[in-house]
């Protein structure tokens, strides 16, 4: 029978986790350095850890040389030439190691404008409007960073930590601005675009009045007389005098 024996540990993480072969497990290694003891009573012990929050914590948070604290149960083996595993329950990050430095002599990318959309994003996320029921205690942790860098770049990563209702909040709104992106028409051609307050008047100034009117100026005082009754002549067509009856006409 296999012995499992409670225990907790504090050393350094040895290697990086990685995820195990089931989904939300972890396994990396630490290394065990009691007070005072030398190099070589240091032990290698393999860690696995099937809590979820224990294994993203592992995967996100923590990076070799990190010193924690793990609590667990250590798996003896059955037989001599077996090994130990230790069962980890819980973990705390100590002390964090600084941040590992990039080989030297390595062209670097310029990722500014993808750091920036990261960083709006989760401010974005975290300053999203919700509504949340009274007592209602965050269960969904989204992770954003990122991607295809060697080494950690753990400035650029966010965790934001929201409730089951603010994540069904989130989903629909989402929905919504894929429906409204899908019923919007095809832009095609050209449009003229929006005028600012300072391009008003210039508009008004390249307008050419007398091209517009076809040539007539009916507001000149010496031209009204002779404009009214030609205009509502093409207008009305011949009308009646006034003060003329049936018999006059």
């Amino acid at each position: 029978m296999i012995e499992r024996i409670p225990i907790a540990l504090t050393g350094y993480q040895d290697t990086a986790a990685t995820p195990g072969a089931d989904v939300d497990t972890a396994a990396w290694r630490i290394i065990s350095s009691p007070a005072d003891c030398e190099a070589a009573d240091e032990a290698i012990i393999p860690c696995t850890t099937s809590h979820p929050d224990v294994a993203r914590k592992l995967l996100t948070e923590c990076q070799p040389s990190d010193l924690l604290r793990v609590t667990g149960h250590l798996t003896l083996p059955g037989t001599a030439d077996g090994g130990i595993r230790l069962d980890v329950d819980t973990v705390e990050i100590l002390w964090e190691a600084p941040l590992q430095e990039q080989p030297p002599n390595r062209p670097t990318d310029d990722h500014t404008d993808r750091d920036r959309a990261i960083q709006a994003l989760a401010e974005a996320l975290t300053g999203l409007p919700c509504t949340t029921t009274a007592g209602e205690q965050p269960d969904v942790r989204i992770n954003i960073g990122p991607i295809g860098l060697h080494g950690l770049d753990v400035t650029n990563c966010h965790n934001i930590d929201i409730t089951t209702t603010h994540t069904h909040q989130l989903t629909n709104a989402v929905a919504a601005m894929h429906a409204t992106l899908n019923s919007s028409p095809p832009h095609t051609g050209t449009s003229l675009g929006p005028l600012s307050p300072a391009d008003i008047p210039g508009f008004f100034d390249d307008l050419d009045l007398t091209e517009l009117t076809g040539g007539i100026d009916a507001n000149r005082p010496e031209k009204k007389g002779a404009t009214a009754p030609r205009a509502s002549h093409d207008l009305l067509g011949n009308s009646p005098v006034a003060g003329a009856d049936d018999s006059d006409r």
